[in-house]
């Protein structure tokens, strides 16, 4: 595996305040707005407040699931909610802090502690929060069944 990659994401201005995000490697479209607690900004829609978050909330499942297989540890499921807090800091807004808040399930013949061990390397891990000012805080919780 490389240690350098390269992801390629094209965005094109729409109408207002609304665009489009394509990628020419990924097949569909994302339509990104300004948030709605911004002038102009639209309801319901997809904003880069959104993909800010949702970048780092996908990338501590996608590194998980590489930290879990690498440990045959064995799971039932991955939920994961993540809540971005955006302030004023210096004049100038900014997203402070994220909580990660995954709800992993695990077989009872698996270790609560591991499973616990293995989100916070997997937090540790993550590129994107590695790339990023923002505090990110984990709240696990490991469900047996």
């Amino acid at each position: 595996m490389n240690d350098k990659h390269f992801y390629e994401v094209n965005l094109t201005w729409n109408t207002a305040t609304q665009g489009t995000l394509s990628s020419p490697a990924i097949t569909g479209n994302i339509e990104v707005v300004t948030p709605p607690e911004f002038p102009k900004g639209m309801k319901e829609k997809w904003t880069p407040e959104h993909l800010f978050v949702a970048a780092v909330n996908s990338c501590l499942m996608s590194t998980f699931l590489l930290v879990a297989d690498n440990s045959k540890f064995q799971f039932i499921s991955f939920v994961s909610n993540a809540v971005g807090t955006i302030e004023k800091v210096d004049g100038k807004f900014a997203v402070t802090e994220i909580v990660l808040a995954p709800t992993l399930t695990i077989p009872s013949s698996q270790n609560e502690a591991k499973a616990k061990r293995l989100l916070e390397m997997s937090e540790k891990a993550c590129a994107i929060a590695n790339s990023i000012k923002t505090k990110i805080s984990l709240t696990p919780i490991i469900e047996i069944k």
